[in-house]
Formats: C-alpha cells, sequence, structure tokens
C-alpha cells in the first residue's frame, strides 16, 4: 500500500503542527515528528488539515453542454479548490430524470477520478414539474442517487412537491428546492429593490423565495420527508428556517447558502455585466450580512458552490439574454475565508463544519466530512490560511471563464486535496 507522509500540519488550525502518516486510503497515524518511510512527504509548513469538501450543488454541464463544462474539468476544479466529493445537479441535456442519465455521470465520475461525483436526480419528468421522475429507479441504479432537484426550475405544485417528499421518505431520499414562485418572477432579471428599478430591470421580489421556503418547510413537516433548500438569498428565508428549526417538528429540513451570496450585492449590477448574473440574483448588503449569521449559528447549514459555467456566448451578450450563474469551486474556500473566518464568525473547526461535515451528513456520505483522526478515510484538503491569491478566471480549471472574483484577492490557499490517500491536487496542479 501507498504511504504519504504529511509532515508539520495542524488539523483543524489547532494546537502545535503535527505529521500524519497516510497508508492506503485512510490515515494510519497522527503524531509529532513522526520517523517512519513513506512513498511521498508532503512537507506542510504548519498549513491547516481539515476534511475533504464536498459541495451539494455543483453544475458539470455533462451530458449535453461539453462547451461549457465537462465531468473531468468539473472535476479538476472541484480537486484544486479542495472538494473530494460533489453532487452533480439533473439539468443537463438530456435530463438526469433516469437512471441511464445518472449511471452515465457517475461512471464519468469514476472514470476520471478525481474527486466522488454523485448525480443528482431530476424530481420532475424533463424538469417540467408535471409528473414525478423515476425516483426508485434512480435510487436502485448503480448511482444510488440519494438527493433529487429540479434545480433551475421550482418544484411549484405543491401536490408534486408533497408526493416527493413522501416517496423520498421511503429510502431516505432529500428533496432539494429552487425556492422560486415563478408566477412572482416572470421576465425577472435582478433582485427587486433600488437599484433594478434605477437601472431598468425587473424586480426578483425576495417574497418569491420566501413562499416556497415557508410552504415547502410546512410540506416537510406534514409529510415527514426530507427537505433541502438550495442557494438561500434572503434574511426572510433565513428567518423562516431559524423559526422553523425551532419548533423542532417532524421532517427535517437545510439548507445551503452559497459563496456569492456571502459576498456580493447587487450593487455590483452598475456596470450591466452578464457576469454578476444569477439566480436567485444578488440581494442587499443587510441580505449577505444577515446571511452569514444564519450559516455563523446553524440556521443555514452549509455552503455549496451552485458552481456554473457557462460558454463564452452565453456570458459576453447583453445582459436580457445571457445565462445565470457563476463559477465557484476553486474560490468558496477563499470566500469563506474573507467572508466567515477573518471577521471570527467561524474558526476552522467551523470551516470543516459548514463545507465538510454537514452537507456529507445531508447527503448521507459515510466516508466523507469524517474527523481527522486515526483510522478515518483520509479524504483530506491542506489549507496555507495566510496566503493571498488573485483570482484569473481564464487561469481556472473550468472551461466556462464566468467568474466574478476576476481580479479579486482572496485569502486562504488549497495547498493540497487527498482522496482516499492519493494527491488529486498539489501546490495548484491536479494530480492524476
Amino acid at each position: 500500500m501507498s504511504r504519504l507522509l504529511l509532515k508539520d500540519v495542524r488539523p483543524y488550525g489547532e494546537g502545535d503542527p503535527v505529521d500524519v502518516l497516510v497508508v492506503g486510503e485512510a490515515i494510519a497515524e497522527i503524531g509529532a515528528n513522526l520517523e517512519v518511510d513513506a512513498d511521498e512527504i508532503v512537507h506542510a509548513g504548519g498549513a491547516v488539515l481539515l476534511p475533504g469538501f464536498v459541495d451539494l450543488h455543483t453544475h458539470l454541464r455533462e451530458p449535453g453542454r461539453e462547451d461549457a463544462e465537462t465531468v473531468e474539468t468539473g472535476s479538476a476544479a472541484a480537486a484544486l479548490g479542495g472538494y473530494t466529493a460533489v453532487f452533480a445537479m439533473a439539468n443537463t441535456d438530456p435530463v438526469a430524470d433516469n437512471a441511464v442519465i445518472v449511471e452515465h455521470v457517475w461512471r464519468r465520475g469514476r472514470e476520471v477520478g478525481l474527486v466522488d461525483v454523485h448525480p443528482v436526480g431530476a424530481v420532475t419528468v424533463g424538469l417540467k414539474g408535471e409528473k414525478l421522475a423515476e425516483l426508485g429507479t434512480m435510487r436502485r441504479s448503480a448511482a444510488e442517487v440519494r438527493i433529487f432537484s429540479d434545480d433551475g426550475h421550482c418544484v411549484h405544485d405543491p401536490l408534486i412537491m408533497r408526493r416527493a417528499l413522501e416517496y423520498t421518505k421511503s429510502f431516505g431520499g432529500v428533496v432539494a428546492q429552487h425556492a422560486e414562485e415563478p408566477r412572482l418572477t416572470v421576465g425577472a432579471q435582478a433582485h427587486e429593490g433600488a437599484n433594478a428599478a434605477r437601472l431598468g430591470l425587473a424586480g426578483w421580489p425576495a417574497p418569491a423565495e420566501e413562499a416556497i421556503v415557508a410552504r415547502d418547510c410546512l410540506l416537510a413537516g406534514h409529510t415527514g420527508g426530507t427537505l433541502h433548500i438550495c442557494h438561500v438569498s434572503t434574511s426572510g428565508t433565513a428567518d423562516i428556517l431559524r423559526w422553523w428549526k425551532s419548533r423542532k417538528t417532524a421532517g427535517s429540513v437545510s439548507a445551503e447558502v452559497t459563496p456569492h451570496h456571502l459576498l456580493l450585492t447587487d450593487d455590483r449590477l452598475e456596470t450591466y455585466d452578464p457576469v454578476n448574473k444569477v439566480n436567485p440574483p444578488l440581494r442587499t448588503d443587510a441580505d449577505v450580512m444577515a446571511l452569514r449569521e444564519a450559516l455563523a449559528d446553524g440556521t443555514v447549514d452549509c455552503v455549496a458552490t451552485d458552481h456554473a459555467p457557462h460558454a463564452a456566448q452565453d456570458k459576453d451578450c447583453e445582459w436580457a439574454a445571457a445565462k445565470p450563474g457563476m463559477l465557484g469551486l476553486q474560490t468558496a474556500l477563499g470566500i469563506v475565508v474573507r467572508t466567515m473566518v477573518r471577521p471570527g464568525l467561524l474558526d476552522w473547526r467551523g470551516v470543516a463544519r459548514v463545507m465538510s461535515e454537514r452537507p456529507a451528513e445531508i447527503a448521507g456520505l459515510a466516508d466523507q466530512g469524517r474527523p481527522v483522526a486515526a483510522g478515518e478515510p483520509a479524504n483530506l484538503v491542506l489549507v496555507d490560511p495566510d496566503a493571498e491569491w488573485t483570482v484569473r478566471g481564464a487561469e481556472l480549471a473550468s472551461l466556462g471563464e464566468n467568474s466574478p472574483f476576476d481580479g479579486m484577492q482572496l485569502p486562504g490557499r488549497v495547498v493540497a486535496t487527498l482522496l482516499r490517500g492519493r494527491l488529486t491536487a498539489h501546490e495548484g496542479k491536479v494530480r492524476r
């Protein structure tokens, strides 16, 4: 078995540096100044060691839009960003609403081998919101799908949503909702507020999200199903989630926030640059601050990137014609450090909680988000907490270059990523 020695690391950023010996796929020993034989040594210089990150919300675009991203390029971006598992959303072409498509995505992930790629199955056939997809068949497939979502579209029919929660409850599945009441967002282009009005952009009102979140919390409580709210973007949604979780009622409700909603506001729309167009839209400073607080206190469970690469022609155009979405896999850590760690809202154990442990728990991944301890799987990420780096969209691993953080300096840099004891990324380069 391979033997990899990580020298001078600080698990969770705590205490004096120690050495970690990885043998095969697991952590074999942790201690100071280990004198052991190793096939490879990584000199970490006091870097923080955390469980590998898990992203519940990634768009890999394969099959159908390989001009924007592929499983291979998206996996490379994930590994470079410190991720050891990602969940690939179902809005591909054809839609991942059956066993054939989800198994294709799952097999492509295994072939590439840089991260564990878990397909997300569609809730409804063709994402049309009219008829439940083959949820049970996808669950029983080789891909063993557990999370289902029509992301990009809301499951707006309450009866369909109820049936999805009831059906997935039978096998421990999760319904991940893109919360958007479509009748309130027809033609919407930006957050409904002063900036949208001044810029002449049709508004996307906060209640369009909040109404669906409130409804679906009630449905989860009624059915005992498991609900996950995608990309929370408003302070009102945070308030609803905080109220619901305080009730400790039947059913389970979790939620994610994206890095861009933790940092950016609709002030960025001044230039009409479509790189800032995203769904749900960038909101106000008050929303951003409320989301940071909600993530810190556990009201919002985790960070998910909503990594959404696009081909140049889908972003290099006028605002109304541009597709929504932003890159996120390689910049997520830096934004979390900037918005949550540096201000003191999270320590490094908190980072592990929101980027690894909770998403793994929500997804039911037994081998991810595990403690940094002897005997545990060696799915790990090494982070230089003091490093500063400048984002260059064209230099990121994704095929798309639509990063709103281009030119921005971010703190915290991924030094290395390990998937089951094997280096998949080291010093900014993918290891195959």
